[in-house]
C-alpha cells in the first residue's frame, strides 16, 4: 500500500451578503462568524460550511474590531465606531448565536487589536488608542472573564496593531503587525502562557492587517500588507518556526477569519479589502493522508 499526502489548497467558499473590511472574526470554518465592519457596521453574519446567513446585529457599529471564541458564543470588543476621528474603543459586546448584549469594558481602548481564547476566558492584545499614527500603539494585554476585563502584567515585547492572534487565554499567539518605528511592518512572533509573553520564531513575510487562526503550537495567518501593495502570502506556525503555504486566490487585507480553529490544518479568510471592499470567502485545508491502493 502507498499513502500519498493531499496538498494543501485554499478554496472559495459563499460569499458574504455584505462586502466590508476591518471585520471582527470568530468559530471555526464550518461555524464562522463575522461582524461590524467600516463604516462602523452593525451588521454580523454566520457561516455553516458553504453560505452565509444574517445574525443579530451589534448595538454599537464599529470598524477593527477584534473578537474571539465560537460562532454561538462569541465576543467583540474594541474598534471605532467614526472616521476620520479613530478615537479607539472600550466597548465589548456578546453573542448568544442570536443577538449581542454588552459586555465589561476594555481598560484600554484601542482599536486594531487582536483577541484569543472564548467569551468567558478571552485575550485582548495590541492595538492603537487613538489618533492619527504613529502616536499610541500599544502592548498592553487584557483577561476576560465573562463579565470584566483586567489587565495582565505581561505586556507584548513588541508593542503592534493589526496584527493576527489566536490560542487561548493562558496560550495565546500574536504575530506580525504594524509597529512603527524602523521597519514600519514586523515580523515577530510572541506566545503567551496566561502572565507573560515570550519571542517565538519570526515569521518570513513582514506585513500588518492580517488575519489567522488556529492555537499557539499550530497557527496559519494569511493576507496583509506588505510595504507596497496587499499579499496572498500564507504561512504556518509550528510552535517554533513558521513555513510557507499555498497562496491565497485574492490578495486582501483588513479582513475577517476564523479565529478559534483547531489548527493550522484549516482556515476560514473572509471579506477584507483588495483594495476596494470585497464579500469573498476562501478555506483552507491541509487534507489528511490518503490510502492509494495501487501497488508497484
Amino acid at each position: 500500500s502507498i499513502y500519498s499526502p493531499i496538498a494543501a489548497t485554499w478554496a472559495s467558499g459563499g460569499n458574504m451578503g455584505t462586502a466590508r473590511a476591518t471585520i471582527g472574526g470568530a468559530g471555526t470554518q464550518t461555524s464562522g462568524l463575522v461582524f461590524g465592519g467600516t463604516p462602523a457596521l452593525t451588521a454580523t453574519e454566520e457561516y455553516g460550511g458553504s453560505s452565509w446567513t444574517s445574525g443579530g446585529n451589534m448595538n454599537t457599529g464599529r470598524g477593527y474590531i477584534a473578537g474571539c471564541g465560537t460562532q454561538t458564543a462569541a465576543l467583540g470588543f474594541g474598534g471605532y465606531t467614526t472616521a476620520p476621528n479613530l478615537q479607539g474603543q472600550a466597548l465589548t459586546e456578546e453573542y448568544d448565536g442570536s443577538s449581542w448584549t454588552v459586555g465589561g469594558t476594555l481598560n484600554t481602548s484601542r482599536y486594531g487589536a487582536a483577541g484569543a481564547g472564548t467569551q468567558t476566558a478571552g485575550l485582548a492584545f495590541g492595538g492603537y488608542n487613538n489618533g492619527l499614527p504613529p502616536g499610541n500603539v500599544t502592548n498592553a494585554t487584557e483577561e476576560y472573564n465573562g463579565s470584566s476585563w483586567t489587565t495582565s502584567p505581561g505586556t507584548m515585547g513588541t508593542a503592534r496593531y493589526e496584527l493576527a492572534g489566536a490560542g487561548l487565554q493562558t496560550a495565546a499567539i500574536a504575530a506580525l503587525g504594524y509597529k512603527y518605528g524602523s521597519p514600519l511592518r514586523t515580523t515577530a512572533t510572541e506566545e503567551y502562557d496566561g502572565s507573560s509573553w515570550t519571542a517565538g520564531g519570526n515569521a518570513n513575510t513582514e506585513r500588518s492587517s492580517l488575519k489567522g487562526g488556529g492555537i499557539q503550537t499550530s497557527m496559519l495567518v494569511f493576507g496583509g500588507r506588505v510595504p507596497a501593495a496587499v499579499t496572498t502570502a500564507t504561512e504556518a506556525y509550528n510552535g517554533t518556526s513558521w513555513s510557507n503555504q499555498p497562496n491565497l486566490a485574492t490578495a486582501r487585507n483588513r479582513m475577517g477569519a476564523a479565529s478559534n480553529t483547531p489548527s493550522s490544518s484549516t482556515g476560514l479568510c473572509v471579506g477584507g479589502q483588495t483594495p476596494s471592499n470585497t464579500a469573498a470567502t476562501e478555506e483552507f485545508n491541509i487534507p489528511v493522508e490518503t490510502k492509494n491502493l495501487s501497488t508497484s
